[in-house]
């Protein structure tokens, strides 16, 4: 359900204007803008000419609850300011969450996964791409098996670019979030 669900619509009905989007400041999340950046390194060294992804935040919609903080919700968009996906700050006050994830590699994967699908919905590609088979990666902890799930807890390692393989049980990890360009053929090395 949405916002305008109970809004009527016609003369005299005019729907309430939501607060807009906007870019994110410098230094205002640090730890998204970091995991970003090395999401970006990765971006820039495959997809040639494709610009830096960016975090948009989108006010908050309603006064946040007696003694809580509600900074609004950010998303990894294109430069336009378009994005597709889920918030990478889910946050939730009644559940004493932080404001940004205190752990690293959980920021990380929430950037790269909402970057993954910003790219792949808006520019209508699969990113990134295994060199190997041919197909789209996806980013999870490193030494994992094909049945890993996001909810596991045996995380092995840094966050890597895996690839499912050519379906004989030959996935494997590709190269740490940040890391793609040196898994690039000698002339398309950044």
């Amino acid at each position: 359900m949405n916002h305008f669900s109970y809004s009527r619509i016609g003369p005299g009905h005019d729907r309430p204007r939501l607060p807009e989007p906007r870019p994110v400041e410098p230094g205002e999340w640090p730890k998204l803008e970091a995991a970003l950046a090395m999401v970006n390194r990765d971006l820039t060294a495959t997809l040639p000419g494709q610009d830096p992804l960016i975090l948009l935040a989108e006010p908050p919609q309603q006064s946040p609850p007696s003694g809580g903080v509600d900074r609004g919700r950010v998303y990894v968009a294109m430069p336009d300011g378009r994005w597709q996906g889920n918030q990478v700050n889910a946050y939730d006050p009644e559940e004493g969450d932080p404001l940004e994830p205190d752990d690293e590699m959980t920021v990380l994967s929430v950037v790269a996964d909402a970057a993954q699908e910003t790219v792949v919905e808006l520019l209508w590609q699969v990113w990134p791409v295994c060199g190997e088979h041919r197909l789209g990666m996806h980013p999870r902890p490193a030494g994992t098996a094909d049945d890993w799930y996001g909810g596991a807890t045996d995380d092995a390692g840094p966050l890597v670019w895996w690839c499912r393989g050519g379906g004989d049980g030959t996935w494997h990890d590709v190269a740490q979030v940040g890391e793609l360009a040196a898994t690039l053929p000698g002339e398309r090395r950044r």
